[in-house]
C-alpha cells in the first residue's frame, strides 16, 4: 500500500514539474512569437514601401500581434494570480517575486505614459518643425556651398595652369631641347602643387613630356572645342565624368602646338560628406512629402513597442529570482571595472555552493591569470621596445648599408646609410622586391632565395646620376626556429677602395719602368751620339743612311725619355706648396703659350673684369690647365683629320668664373667629343683612346684637383665636343 502511495506521489511530483516546465516553454514561445511578430510588423511599415502599400498585409500582420498579446497576456495573468495566491499564503520569495513583477511593470508603464505625452508635442510641433522654411533652406545652402566647393577647385586648378605655364614658357628654349629635365619640371611641379597628373600634348592628344608621378597610360580625347577655348582664352577647364577631380588645359604660347594639362583629385573625403550631404537632402525631400504616414507609422509603432515591453518587463520579473539580482549585479559591475582595465577588482561573496558562486570563483580565477600574462606581455614588450631601439640606433650609426627583407624578398627595414649608397629613398619603397626597387640586386637576390642554407657574395655596379658606384654586396639568410623568416642584405661602397688599389699599382709599375729603363737610356744616347761625331767623316759608303740611324736613334730615346718622365711625374707627384695666386694672371699665361704652339686652333679666354686669387700651387695648378688644353688639342685635330677638314674652324675656349661660394672653370673644345665609356674611367692611370697617349694626362689632373680639394668632371657638350670642368670650393681655397 506505502509502495502504491509513493509510486502515486512520484507519479504527480513528475507530472507536476513536467506542466511548469510545458508552461515555461509554452510562455517563452509565445513572447517569442509576439516579439518577432512586432518586428515584422515594424518593418513592414517603416522599412519596405511595398509592404507598406499592401493593407491586406499590415492587417494580417495587426491581427497576429493582438491574438499573439492576449495569449501571452492570458499566460502572464495565470502566472500573475498564482503569485498573489503565494504570497497570501506566506510562501517563501513569493513577496520578492511580486515586487519584482510590479516594479518592472512600473518601470515599463511610467516610460510609456511620459512618451506618450511627449509624443503628442512632438508630432505637433517636432515634426512641423522639421519640415520647416529654415532647416529647408539651411540643407538648400548646404547643395549651395558644394557647388561652391567645386567652384573654387576650378578657380584654383585655372590659377595653377598659368603659373606653370607662365614658367614652362619662360624656359621653353632650354626645354625643347633637353626632356629629361622637361620631365624633371613637370615633376617638380607637380609635387609642389600637389598635383595628379601634369603633361603636355600637343592638338592630336600625343603626349610630349609628362610628371614623374603620372599615372596615365593612355590620354583620353579630348574635344576640339577644348582646344579653341584654350586658343581664344588661354586656359579652359574640362567637365570629367567623375566628380572627384578637376582638370584644365593651357596653351604654351613659346611652344609649337603644345598644351599643358593638369589635373587635381578632390579629397575622397570631401566628396563622401558631399554625397552624404545630397543623400541627406533626398531624404528630407521624401520625408517630407511623407509627412502623414510618417505620423501614422510613429503611433502604430509606439504601441507595439510600448506592449511589447510591458509584457517583456513583467516576464522579466516573473523569471529572476532574488537569489540571481545581487551576485548578478556584483558581477556586471566587477565585469565592467575588468572591461576599464581593472584587473585587480574581485568578486566578494563566493561563499555559496552553487552555479552563481562556482561562477563567482571562476571570474576570480579569471581575472588572476589575466592579470599576471599582463605583466608578462608588458615585461616582453618593454624589453623587445628595447632591443628594438637598440637595433634601429645600431643600424643608424653603421656607415654600411643595411636592409631587412621578408622571406619573399620585400624590403621592411632599411638604414639610413643603405637610402644613402643606393641614392634612392628606401623607405618609400617598403613591401616592395628587393629586385623591383634595385634591380642591380636582382641576380643576387634570386641566387640566394635558391639556396639560402649559405651566404652569397658579389660586386655589384650601379648607376646614378651618370656616376657608376661598385658595391661589396653580401646577402645572408635569417632562420627562425628553423623556418626561413627573411633575408639581410649588407653592402658598402667600394668604388674610392678599387680606384685607389689601380692608382697604387700603377704608380708602382710607373715608378719601377721609370728606373729600369731610365738607366740605360742614358748610355745608349751618348753612344749614339758618339758615333755620329766619331765615325762620320770615316763613313764613305752611304754617309746619309749612316747619319739618319743614328738621328732616329737619338730623337727615339729623347722620346722614350720624356714618357719615362711623365711615369715618374705620376708616381712621385711632389705635395702641393699652397700660396695665394693670381689665376686670372695663370690662365692668361698658359693661353699665350699655348696659342703660339698650336697655331692652327683657335683659342679663346673667358675672365671676368676682377682679378681671381686663390690658394693653390702655381705649378700644379698650371700643368693642370696644359693638359687640359692640350687634350682639347689633340682632340680637334684627332676630329679635323676624320674628316679630312682644316684646323682653323677648331675653337678651345677656357672660361673662368666665381659661381656662389666656388670658382668653376670651364675647357670645352669642338673635337670629337668622349669616347662611349663611362666618365669616370677616363680619370684612371692608362685609359686612353689615342694610338700615341700615354694615358696619365688626365690621370694627373684629377691628383692635382684632389690635392687641391677640387672636383673635376667630364661631359660631351650638346653638339659637338667636349666640356672639362673644374670646381674649387671658397672656404677650402680662400677664393677672393
Amino acid at each position: 500500500m506505502n509502495q502504491n502511495n509513493n509510486s502515486s506521489f512520484t507519479l504527480k511530483n513528475f507530472n507536476w514539474r513536467s506542466s511548469r516546465k510545458t508552461s515555461r516553454i509554452l510562455a517563452f514561445m509565445l513572447a517569442a512569437a509576439a516579439v518577432i511578430s512586432g518586428i515584422v510588423t515594424v518593418t513592414a511599415l517603416t522599412g519596405s514601401r511595398a509592404g507598406a502599400g499592401d493593407p491586406k498585409t499590415i492587417a494580417h500582420l495587426l491581427y497576429l500581434d493582438g491574438i499573439l498579446m492576449l495569449l501571452l497576456s492570458a499566460v502572464i495573468g495565470r502566472r500573475i494570480i498564482r503569485i498573489w495566491r503565494e504570497r497570501r499564503s506566506g510562501i517563501a520569495g513569493a513577496r520578492l517575486q511580486s515586487k519584482l513583477v510590479s516594479l518592472f511593470a512600473a518601470v515599463a508603464i511610467a516610460p510609456a505614459i511620459l512618451v506618450a505625452v511627449f509624443s503628442a508635442l512632438f508630432l505637433h510641433f517636432g515634426i512641423e518643425a522639421w519640415f520647416s522654411k529654415r532647416v529647408g533652406g539651411a540643407l538648400n545652402q548646404s547643395i549651395a556651398v558644394t557647388g561652391a566647393y567645386f567652384q573654387e577647385h576650378r578657380q584654383n586648378i585655372q590659377t595653377e595652369a598659368f603659373a606653370i605655364a607662365n614658367d614652362l614658357n619662360r624656359k621653353a628654349p632650354y626645354l625643347m631641347q633637353n626632356q629629361w629635365e622637361f620631365n624633371r619640371v613637370l615633376s617638380a611641379h607637380a609635387g609642389l602643387r600637389s598635383l595628379s597628373e601634369a603633361i603636355v600634348i600637343d592638338r592630336s592628344g600625343q603626349m610630349l613630356a609628362r610628371s614623374e608621378f603620372s599615372l596615365l597610360k593612355t590620354l583620353e580625347a579630348i574635344p576640339s572645342e577644348i582646344f579653341k577655348k584654350a586658343d581664344e582664352k588661354g586656359v579652359a577647364l574640362i567637365n570629367s565624368e567623375i566628380e572627384d577631380q578637376v582638370r584644365a588645359l593651357v596653351r604654351l604660347n613659346r611652344f609649337i602646338n603644345a598644351y599643358l594639362l593638369i589635373e587635381r583629385f578632390i579629397d575622397p573625403r570631401v566628396i563622401q560628406h558631399i554625397d552624404k550631404i545630397q543623400k541627406t537632402v533626398n531624404e528630407y525631400n521624401d520625408l517630407k512629402e511623407e509627412r502623414i504616414g510618417i505620423q501614422v507609422s510613429f503611433v502604430v509603432i509606439y504601441i507595439i513597442a510600448s506592449i511589447l515591453l510591458l509584457l517583456a518587463a513583467v516576464w522579466i520579473g516573473l523569471t529572476v529570482t532574488a537569489q540571481l539580482a545581487n551576485p548578478i549585479s556584483d558581477l556586471i559591475e566587477a565585469a565592467d571595472q575588468v572591461s576599464k582595465g581593472d584587473l585587480s577588482t574581485q568578486i566578494e561573496n563566493t561563499v555559496a555552493h552553487d552555479e552563481i558562486g562556482r561562477l563567482g570563483k571562476a571570474f576570480n580565477h579569471m581575472t588572476n591569470r589575466i592579470a599576471a600574462q599582463q605583466h608578462k606581455l608588458v615585461d616582453a614588450n618593454r624589453e623587445l621596445d628595447e632591443r628594438r631601439r637598440f637595433t634601429e640606433t645600431v643600424l643608424s650609426g653603421v656607415s654600411a648599408g643595411v636592409i631587412g627583407l621578408n622571406s619573399g624578398g620585400q624590403i621592411n627595414l632599411p638604414n639610413r646609410s643603405a637610402s644613402v649608397l643606393l641614392e634612392t629613398d628606401l623607405n618609400a619603397k617598403q613591401n616592395i622586391v628587393l629586385g623591383d626597387a634595385i634591380p642591380e640586386m636582382k641576380n643576387l637576390l634570386e641566387t640566394a632565395q635558391s639556396s639560402p642554407e649559405r651566404m652569397h657574395e658579389k660586386e655589384i655596379t650601379i648607376q646614378r646620376d651618370g656616376k657608376q658606384k661598385t658595391l661589396i654586396t653580401r646577402i645572408t639568410a635569417e632562420y627562425f626556429k628553423k623556418n626561413l623568416v627573411g633575408f639581410v642584405v649588407t653592402f658598402d661602397d667600394i668604388t674610392a677602395l678599387l680606384l685607389a688599389q689601380r692608382k697604387a699599382a700603377w704608380s708602382d709599375v710607373a715608378r719601377r719602368i721609370a728606373h729600369e729603363i731610365k738607366n740605360p737610356l742614358t748610355p745608349i744616347q751618348l753612344s749614339a751620339e758618339r758615333l755620329n761625331r766619331r765615325y762620320q767623316s770615316e763613313i764613305k759608303t752611304d754617309p746619309e743612311n749612316f747619319d739618319k740611324c743614328v738621328n732616329t736613334i737619338i730623337r727615339q730615346v729623347e722620346e722614350i725619355g720624356q714618357l719615362i718622365d711623365e711615369f715618374s711625374s705620376f708616381a712621385r707627384m711632389p705635395q702641393p706648396i699652397m700660396k695665394v695666386e693670381n689665376f686670372s694672371e695663370i690662365c692668361r699665361h698658359i693661353m699665350f703659350t699655348e696659342k703660339n704652339r698650336t697655331t692652327s686652333i683657335n683659342y679663346e679666354l673667358n675672365l671676368p673684369d676682377k682679378d681671381i686669387f686663390f690658394d693653390c700651387d702655381r705649378k700644379q695648378i698650371s700643368r693642370a690647365l696644359v693638359n687640359l688644353l692640350k687634350n682639347a688639342a689633340e682632340s680637334i685635330v684627332d676630329s679635323k683629320l676624320n674628316t679630312k677638314s682644316n684646323c682653323n674652324s677648331g675653337l678651345v675656349t677656357l672660361t673662368a668664373a666665381k659661381e656662389n661660394k666656388s670658382l668653376k672653370i670651364c675647357v670645352e673644345d669642338n673635337g670629337n667629343g668622349l669616347p662611349d665609356i663611362n666618365p669616370e674611367r677616363l680619370l684612371e692611370p692608362y685609359i686612353t683612346t689615342r694610338e700615341e697617349g700615354t694615358g696619365l694626362g688626365l690621370a694627373i689632373v684629377k691628383k692635382i684637383l684632389d690635392d687641391h680639394n677640387g672636383r673635376l668632371t667630364l661631359e660631351n657638350r650638346l653638339k659637338e665636343g667636349t666640356r672639362a670642368t673644374l670646381i674649387f670650393d671658397k672656404t677650402t681655397n680662400h677664393l677672393t
